[in-house]
């Protein structure tokens, strides 16, 4: 969504622009922020946004997921489940937090903007989804679960009941429901060994 168009970007004026569409994001919600309240917090133009930006929906997820990416590291323990249980436990202690219930308003946005449905998709569900791929294939490779291991089939096992507690069913979430659905998961694709 950040496509390059005319001069190079001032860094801290996109700084300023991306801080104050994540602060107005979580202060009223992504319905309520618009442009201009986006350029007046930034003490920028609206021109100069969408010079960089071609809608609301854009420079949102860019601001959140510029302050997303800092707080979800991928963790490279030595251990396959210790990875997993730490990345998914850091997915849902985000997810649970008032910045992280944010992303169910992106997701209700996405459902009328197929732009933004797909940039949530390409930059935020693609990069976490190839994090699991990674952490599960070193697992693979030094054994640790069986090989030949379907691990998109996997992703979705693990990853696919917190959207569905977060979307669907509101149950809570915590490391308790990691650590079960983990173990229930790894039983099927612990090594064989």
């Amino acid at each position: 969504m950040t496509a390059k168009r005319g001069r190079p970007r001032n860094m801290e004026t996109q700084n300023a622009i991306l801080a104050a569409a994540y602060e107005l994001l979580l202060e009223d919600g992504f319905a309520a922020v618009t442009i201009e309240k986006i350029a007046e917090r930034a003490q920028v133009s609206k021109a100069t946004i969408y010079k960089w930006w071609p809608s609301k929906g854009a420079v949102i997820l860019d601001g959140y997921m510029s302050a997303l990416t800092a707080r979800l590291p991928v963790p490279d323990t030595g251990s396959v489940y210790e990875d997993v249980r730490l990345h998914a436990g850091n997915l849902v202690q985000f997810l649970t937090s008032a910045e992280g219930k944010v992303i169910t308003q992106i997701i209700g946005e996405g459902q009328s903007d197929p732009a933004l449905a797909e940039e949530y998709r390409s930059r935020y569900i693609q990069p976490r989804r190839r994090e699991a791929w990674g952490i599960l294939e070193k697992g693979v490779k030094r054994g640790e679960l069986k090989q030949g291991l379907d691990i998109g089939l996997y992703i979705d096992l693990i990853y696919g009941p917190v959207f569905y507690r977060m979307l669907v069913t509101g149950e809570s979430m915590d490391d308790t429901f990691v650590e079960l659905l983990l173990g229930v998961v790894f039983k099927g694709i612990g090594s064989e060994a």
